[in-house]
């Protein structure tokens, strides 16, 4: 079993040119008419991190993830959770998880670590998805699930 989740291109292209553009935004605004010193160090400041924040966005989103016999793993070989680690899978209306996402419950804390729009990590938490297809994060998953329901039922 191998499941993929990717970035959709339409979300990614979305949340990547919406960040370029409120930094575009603000760089512009620093460089015309201000009122101030002041301000134009401000929007200046604040443009400079909208653009940082579209590039790391479009950098994280270029990577795929990976579920396969080792767990969750990143295209760059990154494992994020092992199957022995993963102790279930929260996807409801009221938990907190990324949009369009699902977010597992872990047995050990992990580093914290963020790669926007595709995964988060805080303690024992680890939440996917933000600008993948809905349908895909619910496949992985429910795959997810049924292996952990696999690994809970009593052999015969």
């Amino acid at each position: 079993m191998e499941i993929e989740l990717q970035a959709a291109p339409a979300r990614r292209a979305m949340a990547v040119g919406v960040l370029y553009g409120f930094g575009g935004v603000a760089l512009y605004s620093a460089l015309s008419d201000t009122p101030g010193l002041a301000w134009s160090a401000a929007l200046l400041t604040l443009g400079l991190c909208g653009m940082a924040a579209g590039e790391t966005l479009r950098r994280a989103t270029r990577h795929a993830l990976r579920l396969d016999e080792t767990g969750l793993v990143d295209s760059t070989g990154v494992v994020l959770a092992r199957w022995e680690d993963i102790i279930g899978v929260e996807r409801g209306s009221f938990s907190l998880k990324p949009s369009n996402g699902f977010t597992l419950r872990l047995a050990r804390a992990g580093a914290r670590a963020w790669k926007p729009g595709m995964w988060w990590r805080f303690g024992h938490r680890l939440g996917v998805g933000g600008v993948t297809s809905a349908a895909a994060a619910k496949a992985m998953a429910e795959a997810i699930e049924m292996r952990l329901g696999d690994r809970a039922a009593p052999i015969p």
